[in-house]
């Protein structure tokens, strides 16, 4: 939610490889523990509590300043990272891992790793599931699909493996006062009479005809945006991932390390300017519908809104996702799972031997029916 307005954070640079948290009974690198407040070491069990600090608001950023001016007004900080050569995915890498697989489409990844500078994450939402629990969750959505190849459900849960990703997103605020007019429909019914003739018989028949009565309208609304989401990865699909809404921004926490250790975060690739495009559309969508909704009647016709826009703020979050990119008969399937709620989305094969025989099966149903009403007369 939106706090009084600050000038923007002072610049911050932080290690471009960030921070490494050894275990302290074996050396291993310790790893954050979904749903807990702990870091944890997957060799001996060890776990260390993350240290309770002063509580820490997570500030919002000046939209206007920020667009403006971008590298000197808003906090930044730099990236090490490597890009995919088959999907284009960018995101961090682990500077002692030398190969691995894209998390985005299952490609093999060389670290050939460079630095970006990027606008610093405000806060994050840390998982809250584990592996085995979003593995169980894509289980689930697997054993619910209609219509899938028989080998899939198999298939997908030994080939999909799935890897951790803090997801990047702007959340946008705005205050709006918009004027409008238009004109308000009322309903009202006309009867008229229609004659014709029915088995050789004059029949006088009579009908409503539904009218509009048009009048002038004039008005105001307000609203307030809190936490416009608007997913900035161009990495995963865009449909699946703005179905991937049920989040819970209450849970967010400022940015730490130690919530990022294990995982992997992509660096943003829809920059701020391209998101308050996406988010202000909604805005404006959601507007039109309180416009609407102020004038009331039966229909509405809007020919002017005229919007103020106030206290513009924006920041830069990171949202868990397990991912899971697996190969089907030589097609790439991505899945989506939301790593605090366990919400799935993503694309699947079906099984047009099944469809065809659904179908079939359908089609003689229908054939029955209709033999058994025509034989009933």
């Amino acid at each position: 939610m939106a706090e009084p307005r600050r000038e923007a954070a002072p610049e911050a640079r932080v290690p471009v490889t960030g921070e490494q948290f050894p275990c302290a009974q074996c050396g291993a690198k310790l790893r954050f523990k979904p749903g807990s407040d702990a870091i944890r070491c997957d060799y001996c069990g060890h776990e260390n509590p993350i240290p309770k600090r002063p509580w820490t608001q997570i500030e919002e950023q000046d939209l206007e300043q920020g667009l403006e001016k971008i590298e000197s007004t808003a906090a930044t900080e730099e990236k090490r990272t490597v890009k995919c050569q088959s999907c284009a995915a960018e995101f961090t890498f682990d500077p002692h891992v030398h190969a691995a697989t894209c998390p985005f489409c299952s490609s093999p990844v060389v670290a050939e790793t460079h630095t970006v500078r990027v606008i610093q994450a405000a806060a994050l939402v840390p998982f809250e599931l584990d592996d085995k629990a979003a593995q169980g969750a894509f289980r689930k959505w697997l054993g619910g699909l209609w219509f899938a190849p028989n080998d899939l459900k198999k298939f997908a849960v030994t080939e999909g493996r799935l890897a951790g990703m803090y997801v990047p997103y702007w959340t946008y605020d705005a205050q709006t006062y918009s004027a409008y007019d238009g004109e308000r429909g009322d309903a009202y019914y006309v009867p008229y009479t229609v004659t014709k003739t029915v088995d050789g018989k004059t029949v006088t028949e009579t009908h409503q005809r539904r009218e509009i009565r048009w009048t002038y309208v004039s008005g105001n609304v307000e609203r307030f945006f809190d936490d416009v989401l608007v997913v900035a990865s161009k990495s995963l699909p865009k449909k699946y991932a703005d179905r991937l809404d049920t989040w819970r921004l209450s849970s967010l926490q400022p940015y730490r390390e130690e919530y990022v250790a294990g995982f992997r975060s992509e660096v943003y690739q829809v920059t701020l300017k391209e998101g308050f495009v996406e988010a202000k559309g909604r805005m404006e969508d959601q507007i039109r519908s309180d416009v609407r909704s102020d004038i009331g009647g039966d229909e509405q016709r809007i020919h002017d809104i005229s919007t103020q826009w106030q206290d513009l703020r924006f920041k830069h979050v990171l949202l868990p996702v397990w991912l899971a990119a697996y190969r089907y008969r030589g097609k790439v399937y991505q899945i989506l799972i939301n790593g605090q709620t366990g919400e799935v989305e993503g694309a699947r094969p079906y099984s047009w031997i099944k469809i065809a025989l659904a179908s079939l099966a359908a089609a003689v149903v229908i054939g029955v029916v209709i033999w058994l009403v025509g034989k009933g007369r």
